[in-house]
């Protein structure tokens, strides 16, 4: 798909990705899978990058791959420093964890660490573009 303006302002974007770090960092309930948890992590991280984008009206594809958008910020001349280029790792979490697996499960230490790098993320992407959501 190619790179298009999505509707939508940074602080609606940053809203999204605050809520599903939320969720990210929720108990994990009774039945669930702590790859639900992760999942949001990612969805939190994806939505601040994607926040990124808005604010400075750069385009960017409908993509889940945070990799993918950390390169386009840096093609439009946005510096992404490492800290938030780790989170590249939740990728994982955007598509493996929406089907059955042979891998070892998800852990609650798996969790807290994608809940880190979506926290780093939302953090960078917060102080960059001057919004905070509570």
């Amino acid at each position: 798909m190619p790179a298009q303006r999505e509707p939508g302002s940074a602080a609606e974007w940053m809203a999204l990705a605050r809520g599903h770090l939320v969720q990210a960092r929720a108990p994990k309930l009774e039945g669930a899978f702590w790859e639900f948890n992760c999942f949001h992590a990612q969805q939190a991280a994806e939505l601040a990058l994607k926040a990124v984008h808005q604010h400075f009206q750069f385009l960017f594809r409908r993509t889940h791959n945070l990799e993918d958008l950390c390169d386009r910020l840096e093609q439009e001349g946005t510096d992404v420093p490492n800290e938030v280029r780790e989170a590249v790792a939740l990728n994982l979490y955007a598509y493996a964890t929406r089907y059955p697996r042979e891998a070892e499960a998800i852990t609650e230490q798996d969790r807290d660490e994608a809940v880190r790098l979506a926290e780093t993320v939302i953090r960078w992407a917060e102080a960059l573009i001057g919004v905070r959501i509570c």
